[in-house]
């Protein structure tokens, strides 16, 4: 475990604050994940108010304890992105649709508009956005099941 060149605590309201090593402090901070896909434990960005960064991690599991909690819950509490398991069934294999699908979070209904919401993240991963703006991400289509593989490659 390394020390970062900052400390991070929460004021009274909630918001991430700051220390640099130079005392400047910066409230209302947001972790950023540089890779937040493909490597979302690595390369963690501290932005201040006006979009500048004023901290960075480069692993999350090398950060003290307090610092590491403190960065994990506000991530968790700003992202969502829920990962496609199984795909169930779709209403129609045009545009819009209507799609049933398990996630590691629960079922849900995808209402995808149209192909162009199906975006290649790499030979195996895709993101999916739905009209309500959720992205729900595929992480590995080898890993689907054949049924699902099958509804997908309508769509690709």
């Amino acid at each position: 475990m390394t020390a970062p060149n900052f400390t991070l605590n929460r004021n009274a309201y909630g918001q991430l604050v700051l220390t640099a090593k130079n005392d400047e402090v910066h409230v209302g901070v947001v972790p950023v994940r540089a890779f937040p896909i493909a490597a979302p434990d690595d390369g963690i960005a501290l932005i201040n108010v006006e979009g500048h960064e004023v901290g960075w991690a480069d692993r999350l599991a090398d950060l003290p304890p307090a610092i590491g909690q403190l960065i994990e819950e506000e991530l968790a509490s700003r992202e969502f992105v829920p990962e496609i398991e199984k795909i169930l069934d779709v209403s129609s294999f045009a545009c819009p649709s209507t799609w049933q699908v398990v996630t590691n979070r629960g079922n849900a209904a995808v209402l995808l508009k149209g192909e162009e919401d199906i975006r290649r993240l790499s030979q195996t991963q895709l993101m999916i956005a739905d009209t309500h703006g959720i992205q729900f991400l595929i992480r590995d289509i080898g890993t689907l099941d054949r049924h699902s593989r099958k509804l997908l490659d309508r769509f690709l």
